[in-house]
């Protein structure tokens, strides 16, 4: 069970009421929680807060259209947790908690589309197991949302076929990222207290860049994916969005570890910490820590001087809290071509037809679609995905194609050289911008006005990266700076994070959604 913590020099008496104040648009869990163990705040009260903003912001005001589905039973099942509570304790720091999912984790009791309309309404028979052990926490999932279109292939940057486009709401005419777009607008626009992406490429980091907020893309294998929609099977990852780095550990604590439908995560075995992952946070995070700034990273394109600058400052709050940092640091190549250089392809395109595959093997037999033929073609109005034919008509037998085999042992030679390089300094982690612009405009994805080069160092390696605010751009653009870590690293990570969110002032309730009257009050 949870309890307040008390001041010392209170002699263990209870604050005087009207001590405390309480801020929806500010409140992390453990806020949250301290209100709730007062008896200030009630879950029920809280799912009201969030279902009021989405009412308000969602389909009305700024209409940023993040939510695909919304769970009518959230008030009642937050009644049920407030009487759990009030009888035997709260299970977890999540217990009671709204959390906004990606529409590609399953549900049980609401759909699971992937922003895909051919899905449109279809329930899964299973949760997913990030969804489970939300639950089993005390968690409420409040609302599915939108993404970019896992299946087809919409024109416009970021959207979906079955909502169209998720608008940032730091800029309205921006996308709040890419596949994880409706998890960043809506945990930005505080429509739940977290929330969670999940990444192929940069899905995860981008959005949270884009959305003024922390992020985690994990280890590959440290949270199953068991359920989940996925094309990467030795390389997605799902991962918390949160508005503090605190929030994001507790989140971790809920759902990282082994998973027996995940056998991937066998490879978590006795790499995990055994303190839990909150108890790495520290305002102190940076001092006496080892960074190198990462010299190839800053030759992404488009490059953005004014983000440049941001980086450069976000660089110095690492050196006066006590940082060595050592700027630049090398790996000798061209990051931005090395994809294209030394991989030939990058491995989720081998792995996307198996992994379909996969996940349409744990529906029962009402699920309208049983092969990924019948799931991704010859659906009128729907936009199939450049290439995905060609990928039946010339299956790949990933144990032997000399393409896949080359990519996959080259993803091996760049994680050991950016490990090496790690240990010839003695780094604790690698810092640089996530990319060197901030949200790309909403329009045709094709257009020049929206190409840019993703920094796939994470995804590719497998290694852990944590995004951290680095504030916003004269015109009031967000962008985040990442902290890339060696594998199993997150308690590292979660200790320069902590740190860098102490020394800083980075976050920002958007503008178009401001808070609603009743969402603060003194207690």
């Amino acid at each position: 069970m949870t309890t307040t913590q008390l001041d010392p020099a209170s002699n263990g008496a209870s604050p005087p009421r009207g001590s405390h104040r309480f801020s929806l648009t500010t409140a992390s869990i453990a806020d949250i929680n301290a209100a709730f163990d007062a008896g200030a705040l009630t879950s029920e009260r809280l799912v009201q807060m969030y279902l009021d903003r989405i009412e308000a912001y969602d389909q009305a005001g700024p209409k940023i259209n993040a939510v695909i589905t919304l769970n009518e039973q959230a008030l009642a099942t937050a009644c049920a947790l407030d009487a759990e509570r009030e009888a035997s304790g709260s299970r977890s720091p999540l217990h009671g908690i709204p959390v906004l999912l990606k529409d590609v984790f399953d549900t049980k009791d609401l759909p699971t589309t992937g922003g895909y309309a051919p899905l449109k309404g279809v329930v899964p028979t299973r949760d997913s197991t990030i969804a489970e052990r939300l639950r089993d926490a005390g968690a409420i999932i409040l609302a599915k949302v939108n993404q970019s279109d896992w299946y087809a292939g919409p024109d416009i940057l970021a959207s979906s076929t079955l909502l169209g486009s998720t608008l940032n709401p730091f800029a309205l005419d921006r996308t709040p990222g890419w596949s994880s777009s409706g998890t960043g607008a809506g945990v930005a626009a505080h429509f739940g207290t977290v929330g969670f992406g999940s990444e192929t490429g940069f899905s995860i980091r981008t959005p949270t860049s884009d959305s003024n907020l922390f992020g985690l893309s994990t280890t590959s294998g440290l949270i199953s994916r068991a359920g989940q929609m996925w094309s990467y099977i030795t390389g997605e990852r799902g991962g918390p969005m949160a508005h503090s780095v605190y929030d994001l550990a507790v989140t971790l604590d809920i759902v990282a570890g082994f998973d027996s439908d995940d056998l991937w995560t066998a490879n978590s075995l006795g790499k995990m910490p055994l303190a839990p992952y909150a108890s790495f946070v520290d305002p102190q995070g940076l001092r006496a820590s080892r960074v190198g700034v990462l010299k190839e990273a800053f030759d992404f394109t488009p490059i953005d001087p004014e983000v440049v600058d941001l980086a450069k400052a976000s660089i110095e709050v690492f050196r006066e809290g006590g940082a060595s940092v050592f700027n630049p640091v090398s790996l000798g190549i061209d990051l931005a071509s090395h994809h294209d250089l030394s991989l030939p392809g990058f491995p989720a395109q081998y792995e996307r037809v198996l992994a379909i595959k996969q996940y349409l093997s744990r529906h029962g037999a009402e699920y309208p679609f049983k092969t990924p033929e019948d799931l991704l073609f010859d659906h009128p109005g729907v936009p199939e995905r450049p290439g995905d034919r060609a990928t039946f008509a010339h299956p790949v037998d990933i144990d032997r194609d000399p393409k896949f085999r080359a990519s996959f042992e080259g993803r091996a030679k760049l994680r050991d050289a950016v490990v090496a390089l790690m240990d010839r300094l003695g780094l604790d982690a690698l810092i640089y911008p996530h990319k060197l612009h901030g949200p790309l405009k909403i329009g045709p994805k094709n257009d020049p006005e929206r190409a840019y080069q993703p920094n796939l160092l994470s995804p590719v390696t497998g290694m852990p990266a944590l995004i951290v605010p680095m504030g916003f751009t004269p015109e009031g653009l967000p962008v985040g700076l990442e902290i890339l870590g060696r594998p199993w690293s997150e308690p590292t990570l979660i200790r320069l994070a902590s740190g860098f969110e102490a020394a800083t002032d980075n976050r920002r309730v958007p503008e178009t959604t401001p808070a609603l009257s009743g969402e603060s009050f003194d207690y």
